[in-house]
């Protein structure tokens, strides 16, 4: 008997077809549109690192409040780093003292900024940082709504003194942190929102690399 006369060949020939259609959409599919899975996860990574640094800069600030009153110092490497209280209006290196509402506005628009873009974020190194960078604003912008002098224009608690040259907080620390490592993460070209692609099918692993260039 032909094999083109056989009504269950030709029934097991259209299911394969069927198969190998669905299994080329869906490797178009991924390469057009990633799952979102790993874009939340590595959001809710970085909300975690930003949440506790709002936790540990928010409680030694209590402690600062609590243990340097009446201007109290405590040493920790002689004069080069002590514990000092000190209530900043402004912004660095006390800039802007007259104009507190302006930093807390600024403040508010940093921490919905880089909540927004940890959310497209697809590198574990670039959510970390960006978890640093925002800890340290929302707990600065915590400060400017909530404490004294009124809602809104409140002065952020310094207390960690480097040698009278600057006065800051365990916030401060954070984005120091968050700011270096994005400048190491960029100058060694690992792109926060670079999704890879997969390899093409029939391809050699061994052959070509993630960029597709050519290793021999």
């Amino acid at each position: 008997m032909n094999e083109n006369d056989d009504p269950e060949a030709k029934t097991v020939a259209a299911a394969d077809g069927a198969v190998a259609a669905t299994d080329g959409a869906g490797a178009d599919d991924a390469l057009v549109a990633p799952a979102p899975g790993p874009t939340r996860r590595l959001f809710w990574s970085a909300l975690g690192v930003a949440l506790g640094l709002l936790v540990v800069d928010q409680s030694t600030k209590w402690w600062a409040v609590d243990a340097l009153a009446d201007s109290k110092s405590i040493p920790v490497f002689g004069d080069f780093i002590r514990f000092w209280l000190v209530y900043n209006p402004g912004a660095a290196f006390s800039m802007g003292t007259g104009v507190t509402w302006i930093f807390t506005v600024f403040a508010g628009i940093a921490v919905v900024a880089i909540a927004w873009y940890a959310w497209r974020v697809r590198s574990t190194p670039w959510s970390y940082a960006l978890g640093l960078l925002l800890g340290g604003a929302t707990s600065h912008f915590g400060d400017r709504l909530f404490r004294e002098p009124a809602f809104g224009r409140g002065h952020v608690v310094d207390f960690i003194d480097y040698s009278g040259f600057f006065v800051g907080n365990v916030a401060d620390i954070g984005i120091f942190a968050g700011a270096v490592s994005i400048v190491v993460l960029s100058f060694r070209g690992i792109e926060a929102t670079q999704v890879p692609v997969p390899a093409e099918a029939g391809s050699d692993p061994g052959e070509t690399g993630s960029d597709g260039k050519s290793r021999d």
